[in-house]
């Protein structure tokens, strides 16, 4: 019988029994935690974590790009509205959580490449290590008789390993060498060109702007805060970094299909402008279409839209011109219906507004005006009337592109019904009650043009490509280890084994090679040679 003799921990003690582990205290604490952020495995969390809080930025309409359209969003989502501006998701790239992620993205790359490039560099300087004492247990092994009379076994696989690109290391009896090393070359070349392109998007992010201006084609744009409709740049950009040039659209040409195949596509979008790339400058000519920019400097400028400006002209009660020119409407079909309002202020002693209706061929039928073809082959302009007391200037903006009724009333017949009033060109109508007049003088085309500058875009696309060459060198290139050993055999025979390790996860190959290795050493010299 045998016993087992327990130890009872010490009443006295009121510990419990086992080892104490050490504490780790703040310093070890801080350690710990600097090892898990720089882990290769918390970087790709963290990559993936930014590919995720991205998405927001393109489901969510953005301050930066639309803040019309934010706005919208707030007023038909009263409650869900709040919640995402505080949470940032109309700002998502310049969110504090957003932020976040790219910089702890950033810390834990720099974290893992820097320790590896030191690893690597004492790869490079070091040795291909000694030969194993049994290769037969290798993943790869293979062995063949040495003819009797060659005596310079390890010379021949020296040169053999070199010839196939490995650094060779001569031992005694053996032969060691290695080859591959590109692949961890490929790997940080890979890591390194991801911090770069963090690098370049944060210079975009923190020098770089966006903005877009409706010009009406006859006019011009000139660079400077006031001739942006929106403008979005980042934290450290200033106006002086605004490039002082003018662009004056001189003529706009559109076609689009009239054949029974695709009817109404666009053929067609060509801006002639002239370009004055600094005060004084003689103006040059330019061709400005869809995908092909114009660069001034570090600016481009792009032609992303265009649509029809009616010229009407608007008189008020006294007959005096309230307002005249063209109003620029917004698309909104591929025909291009389009709609806007018409804003005459000053009219007196009431002033005078007017919800706009264009549509480039007009056909009338029973769901109403619409627009059956892009081109403008019969142009139409329909209007609602309101009319109200004038406003008192509060400084505050207005969005030119929509009608806000407040204040006003509609003009009604005398039948009670509300005032719709249809025009071609030359047309002109007098208002009921005396309240004034409208006409429609033409129409012309207007262009949207953007106008940015992203100064880390070309350390950001020369980074990647490098990363892509580094991704390509890290999945194709196999680093390999081979030992050659050369032994006595039975009958005075010499014996050549070779064993081959493969470092990389996939082992094609290896085995094949290192069996042809083995081949050629046994055979003489001279029938390598002449092979």
């Amino acid at each position: 019988m045998t016993t087992i003799k327990t130890r009872e921990p010490a009443a006295e003690s009121g510990k419990a029994a086992g080892p104490e582990l050490p504490r780790l205290g703040w310093r070890g604490g801080l350690r710990y935690l600097w090892t898990q952020l720089t882990s290769m495995r918390t970087a790709l969390i963290l990559l993936f974590a930014l590919a995720l809080a991205a998405i927001p930025g393109s489901l969510v309409p953005q301050r930066r790009i639309s803040p019309v359209r934010v706005t919208d969003f707030i007023n038909e989502h009263p409650r869900l509205g709040p919640i995402y501006d505080t949470l940032g998701l109309f700002d998502v790239y310049n969110s504090p959580w957003f932020s976040a992620i790219y910089l702890l993205l950033f810390v834990s790359l720099v974290g893992c490449i820097v320790p590896r490039i030191g690893v690597y560099a004492r790869a490079l300087r070091a040795r291909p290590p000694k030969t194993p004492r049994n290769l037969v247990r290798l993943p790869a092994y293979a062995a063949a008789d040495m003819a009797d009379r060659d005596h310079d076994g390890l010379d021949r696989a020296a040169a053999a390993l070199r010839k196939r690109h490995y650094r060779v290391d001569v031992h005694d009896d053996s032969v060691a060498g290695e080859r591959g090393y590109l692949r961890e070359a490929g790997n940080l070349v890979f890591h390194i060109s991801l911090v770069f392109v963090l690098v370049g998007v944060a210079i975009g992010v923190l020098f770089g702007f966006r903005g877009t201006s409706v010009v009406i084609v006859g006019q011009g744009f000139s660079n400077n805060l006031t001739q942006y409709d929106d403008f979005s740049a980042g934290a450290r950009f200033t106006e002086a970094d605004l490039v002082p040039f003018s662009v004056s659209v001189k003529d706009f040409e559109v076609k689009f299909e009239t054949g029974p195949v695709q009817r109404g596509a666009a053929r067609l979008f060509r801006a002639d402008v002239e370009v004055t790339e600094r005060p004084g400058a003689a103006p040059r000519p330019e061709v400005l279409e869809v995908n092909k920019p114009l660069r001034i400097g570090d600016t481009t400028v792009h032609l992303i839209g265009h649509g029809y400006a009616p010229m009407v002209t608007v008189k008020d009660a006294d007959g005096n011109v309230a307002f005249s020119g063209p109003v620029v409407l917004l698309p909104q079909d591929g025909n291009f219906s389009s709609i806007g309002a018409i804003k005459a202020p000053d009219a007196r002693p009431e002033r005078l507004a007017f919800e706009a209706f264009f549509f480039p061929t007009a056909v009338l039928n029973d769901q109403g005006p619409q627009s059956i073809f892009p081109d403008a082959l019969n142009p139409a302009l329909f209007v609602n009337v309101w009319h109200g007391p004038p406003k008192v200037e509060t400084g505050r903006p207005e969005n030119v592109y929509s009608l806000d009724t407040t204040g006003l009333r509609q003009l009604r017949e005398a039948d009670g019904e509300p005032v719709r009033i249809g025009l071609k060109i030359g047309d002109g109508v007098n208002l009921p009650e005396g309240k004034g007049s409208i006409q429609l003088d033409g129409w012309v085309r207007w262009v949207k043009l953007q106008i940015g500058a992203t100064p880390g875009v070309a350390i950001s696309l020369i980074a990647l490509g490098f990363a892509v060459t580094g991704l390509c060198l890290s999945l194709f290139v196999r680093p390999r280890r081979v030992w050659i050993r050369v032994r006595g055999g039975e009958a005075g025979r010499r014996v050549v084994e070779v064993g081959g390790l493969d470092r990389a996860d996939a082992r094609a190959g290896l085995t094949e090679d290192v069996a042809e290795l083995a081949a050629e050493l046994s055979r003489r010299p001279e029938d390598v040679s002449a092979r």
